[in-house]
């Protein structure tokens, strides 16, 4: 998406506000422990199971100078001041969970400081599947209101889709880590989020956000998750 991309750069639409105040990192993902004397792995860096289009998104925004390329590990403690000893922590980032890479959560995340914003390029993996969803729904009105008669079991071609919740996850990923690099720790306090267009597994969408102003202990900032080509919008968040 050479088109696609010189659009993020330039700095493209988003319509998410999400009000943040105390601490979001980045998720991470790893099958062993780490030690000072191990450099533990970067999970933002390219792997055999990135698509064609995650491979691109991320080595065009890895030769843009105003971009910076954040990375990613698979517990918090490795965020920390010199990548101290995890010895025998058993926890491990939501988003960084898994043993094997391409199952579910692959992303990196790029941040712009000049421009407050942030990209995630998101690849959702097979164990992020959701339901199978119906493709209409039978309904009317009374009294001017939308009413639900009944669902039509004419459900989507394929279930091939990931999961809502997941959408929820990497959006709120996104956001906050963009809101911690900008303004320090902080905490999600609302997330709303529109879905309009389903993400087929194995897909790559461009999760594009920004601060946009502050108010007092709030931080708003603005979000959409498009397709990797920039022709589909997928969400919108507020």
């Amino acid at each position: 998406m050479l088109h696609g991309i010189s659009r993020i750069i330039r700095g493209g639409a988003a319509v998410c506000r999400h009000t943040t105040t105390a601490s979001i990192a980045t998720g991470v993902q790893g099958d062993r422990q780490f030690s000072v004397a191990h450099q533990p792995r970067d999970y933002s860096l390219p792997n055999a199971t990135w698509s064609p289009d995650t491979k691109r998104l991320y080595e065009e925004l890895s030769r843009d100078q105003s971009w910076r390329i954040l990375p990613s590990y698979n517990t918090s403690v490795h965020y920390q001041d010199g990548m101290r000893s995890v010895g025998d922590r058993k926890t491990r980032l939501f988003t960084r969970n898994l043993d094997q890479d391409g199952v579910g959560f692959e992303y990196c995340m790029f941040y712009n400081q000049a421009e407050k914003r942030t990209i995630c390029i998101f690849q959702p993996g097979p164990y992020l599947e959701g339901p199978r969803g119906l493709s209409y729904l039978e309904s009317s009105w009374f009294l001017g209101h939308p009413v639900l008669l009944a669902p039509l079991m004419s459900p989507l071609p394929s279930s091939r889709y990931a999961h809502g919740g997941c959408i929820a996850t990497i959006i709120d990923a996104t956001v906050g880590t963009g809101t911690v690099y900008t303004y320090g720790p902080a905490m999600t306090a609302n997330l709303n989020i529109d879905y309009r267009n389903p993400i087929p597994l194995g897909s790559t969408v461009i999760i594009d956000s920004r601060v946009e102003k502050v108010d007092g202990r709030k931080i708003y900032s603005s979000c959409q998750v498009r397709s990797h080509d920039d022709a589909v919008l997928h969400n919108e968040a507020t």
